[in-house]
């Protein structure tokens, strides 16, 4: 095994933002059952350490590969698109007014302890996110138009964020 492969040759997938994520599941369980520490407890420093390492590269590689933000993050940097998304947060203004009225909303709905609108918004938004995710698979995978898709995957790391918010005010809701 290479440890500088990258995490779709680890798993033995195809470099693809669509996958099949029971497909991966099962390559994460084969791998770690392979490189999994445990199995080397009797075996020299050097071979214990070697797996320690593989171990935590394959928890990397499946924790990166799993959820579909992550994976477009990575299918973008293995393709030179680097998001700068520490020092970037320029966004079109109409997107920014966008984001302001989700904000809002929620902000209302969890100070009005309003379960059903936060649930509503909720499941607006994930189907908002689902649908971006789908331009983004076809971005990546079929067109490779890596530069849009870098634009498209900064503005679901927003999303992402604010759907996550809506889960903590839906979770302190039922606190």
């Amino acid at each position: 095994m290479d440890l500088t492969a990258d995490f779709f040759s680890l798993f033995e997938l195809p470099r693809a933002f669509r996958l099949n994520v029971s497909e991966l599941d099962s390559r994460f369980r084969d791998v770690q059952a392979q490189v999994h520490p445990d199995r080397f407890a009797n075996a020299p420093d050097g071979e214990r350490r070697l797996s320690m390492q593989w171990a935590t590269r394959v928890n990397e590689g499946y924790q990166t590969l799993k959820k579909p933000l992550g994976r477009a993050r990575y299918l973008l940097e293995l393709n030179g698109h680097d998001l700068q998304a520490e020092n970037n947060t320029a966004m079109p203004a109409d997107f920014l007014m966008e984001q302001m009225e989700w904000r809002e909303a929620v902000m209302e709905a969890r100070a009005g302890g309003d379960h059903h609108e936060l649930e509503r918004l909720h499941n607006r938004l994930r189907a908002d996110i689902d649908s971006r995710y789908e331009e983004v698979g076809h971005l990546l995978d079929a067109t490779k138009e890596f530069a849009v898709a870098t634009d498209r995957v900064r503005r679901l790391m927003f999303l992402e964020k604010l759907l996550s918010e809506i889960d903590d005010a839906l979770a302190s809701l039922e606190e």
